[in-house]
């Protein structure tokens, strides 16, 4: 009886012990199936599956007339192994090969070929003509697995140096990394596509079982408001300049159209080619080079801000007429002693030494005397010359479509005095943008209202048409502001401006045929740096104003001095003597 008992007992114990075993597979097998299920799918797909990315076409750009292509992908090939389906025996073979072939460190190819993994690449954008000798050398080898080419895009820029800094780059990954690329890399780059194929546990290729093939989506292609032909104009002279004045710190060039905001050219010196953006002087320490590098991809007329000097003039001169403080042809309304008395400072003016005398706001702006001008900011007053500092777009970016764009830097409002608004008034002691300064001037060109700057002026779709089964284009339209100043004050600062340059600092930037207005300008690049910065900004035809010019060096050290008019004056005649014809402006008889 004790026996049956026992017998029975252990019966129980061992149907008990199997369906506590049961419930904790089936439990097991349910965490498996409905908590790591999603997890485990994907591990598995990707263990069995080799995927490759077919990179993207990126869209091309063009100058402003759809015709001059500034940058465009050409098509490529890139060469990838799979060390899994590559024979033992032909490993060291294939590397021998891959080596010669695209002139690649054996000993480095040998170690990717014989690597336990998936996918290795070898060399990515090679041309055609290398991949052909490869694939060659395959079929005569018999070698019909392990090796992959696939198609690539690679990044070109036909003309070079043109626009570098405006154009940017791009990485081998085909991202932008600067300017323009950088900018709109969402619509350039396109969606990459992909290779994929499906394997077995081992990697091993399953019968019946081709490769899948997703085609890439190309980006959308850009057209700028530059124009190659006055590109190449503004850093021909910018160069020449930089080079003959000995300008240690380089200059740039904005040229825009005052009724569009369009930026006809944008040119920065020195430059880089585009087609090589990381060559540098391999002779410098290595910090050094990335300093040097990082230098030359800067657009300083966008992301660097300096003191502006007597081109600031204009500013307080819009504002002194606007309300009512002065009129520009008042004979004898000022006088000029060499310097003015502010709050007990002798401010200078800089001929102290041979003062001016008397003189109208026109003759003022034409001999840029600081005491007038001082004298004036002190007329307006702080609140309200901030006013127009707002009004004309000094304390924002103006928002031009490129990257790294910098603000100005002013004194707080509450913070200015009198010495600190006479210095304001003449364009020293802050800093602003040189794009800032052109859109001034612009404002003034475009008869008082404010225009934005813009370098994009369309976006071509490659995947999307109309409804006429055209590519669809989205056209960016100029942007304006509020009115600034009248008319009347526009007109009458323009006019000043043109006896700038008929008659005084100005006259080296004059044209024959043509009504030019400009006004120069030179500051200390900091202080007690013994650096300077001269700048000529000015627009013509002064009756109907086309374009708006700024030039803009740093530190010039040559023989020529370091003086607006002499230095940066003479720049804005070469280019406005080419452009004008070039934008066929028609000629003043009264000017020939």
């Amino acid at each position: 009886m004790i026996g049956k008992l026992s017998v029975r007992k252990r019966m129980k114990n061992s149907i008990f012990l199997i369906i506590l075993v049961m419930s904790l597979l089936m439990t097991r097998v349910g965490y498996i199936q409905f908590v790591e299920g999603g997890e485990l799918k994907e591990k598995a797909y990707a263990q069995q599956t080799s995927d490759r990315v077919v990179s993207s076409k990126r869209g091309t750009i063009y100058d402003t007339t759809g015709e001059v292509v500034l940058a465009v992908s050409s098509s490529v090939e890139t060469v990838t192994v799979n060390p899994t389906h590559i024979k033992d025996e032909d490993k060291e073979k294939v590397a021998q090969k891959l080596s010669e072939i695209f002139e690649l460190d054996y000993e480095t190819v040998l170690k990717r070929v014989k690597k336990r993994s998936s996918i290795e690449t070898i060399v990515r954008k090679v041309d055609k003509e290398k991949t052909d000798l490869l694939r060659v050398w395959m079929e005569e080898n018999n070698i019909t697995e392990g090796i992959n080419i696939d198609e690539d895009s690679k990044r070109y820029y036909p003309l070079n140096n043109l626009a570098s800094q405006v154009i940017g780059f791009c990485g081998s990954d085909n991202q932008g990394l600067n300017g323009i690329e950088a900018k709109y890399d969402e619509y350039l780059k396109g969606k990459a596509g992909s290779i994929s194929k499906v394997t077995d546990a081992s990697g091993g290729t399953i019968e019946d079982n081709p490769e899948e093939y997703n085609e890439p989506q190309d980006g959308d292609d850009l057209v700028l408001t530059i124009d190659a032909t006055i590109q190449a104009i503004a850093e021909k002279y910018l160069k020449e300049a930089c080079i003959d004045n000995e300008c240690t710190d380089g200059g740039n060039v904005i040229i825009m159209n005052p009724k569009t905001g369009d930026i006809l050219a944008l040119a920065g010196y020195p430059d880089y080619n585009l087609n090589d953006p990381f060559a540098v002087d391999e002779s410098l320490p290595e910090e050094e080079q990335s300093s040097k590098m990082q230098s030359l991809w800067r657009n300083k007329a966008i992301s660097d801000t300096y003191e502006p000097g007597s081109t600031f003039k204009l500013v307080t001169a819009s504002a002194a007429l606007e309300e009512g403080i002065t009129t520009p042809d008042k004979e004898g309304e000022f006088t000029c002693i060499g310097y003015i008395d502010v709050a007990g400072v002798k401010m200078k003016c800089w001929r102290y030494y041979r003062p001016h005398g008397s003189e109208s706001l026109r003759q003022a702006l034409m001999n840029s005397c600081n005491p007038v001008f001082i004298g004036l900011g002190q007329k307006i007053g702080v609140h309200k010359y901030y006013e127009y500092l707002n009004k004309f777009g000094f304390f924002k970016t103006t928002g031009i479509d490129l990257p790294g764009e910098a603000n100005s830097i002013f004194l707080k409002e509450e913070k200015v005095g009198p010495v600190e608004l006479g210095t304001i008034s003449f364009g020293q002691r802050f800093e602003v943008t040189p794009i800032q300064m052109a859109t001034m001037l612009s404002t003034i060109a475009n008869g008082g209202v404010y225009t934005k700057p813009r370098i994009v002026k369309q976006i071509i779709s490659n995947s999307e048409v109309d409804e006429n089964g055209n590519k669809k284009v989205t056209n960016i339209e100029p942007e304006y502001a509020d009115r600034v100043i009248s008319e009347e004050t526009a007109k009458n600062i323009l006019s000043m401006m043109q006896t700038v340059v008929d008659e005084g600092t100005g006259k080296n930037a004059k044209v024959t045929g043509y009504s030019i207005g400009g006004k120069t300008g030179t500051s200390e690049d900091g202080v007690n740096t013994g650096k300077y910065v001269t700048s000529f900004i000015g627009t013509a035809p002064i009756e109907d104003p086309e374009v708006v010019v700024l030039i803009t060096l740093y530190n010039p050290t040559g023989e020529g001095g370091h003086q607006g008019g002499g230095v940066a004056a003479p720049v804005g005649g070469q280019i406005f003597s080419e452009i004008l014809p070039y934008l066929e402006v028609q000629k003043n008889e009264e000017e020939n």
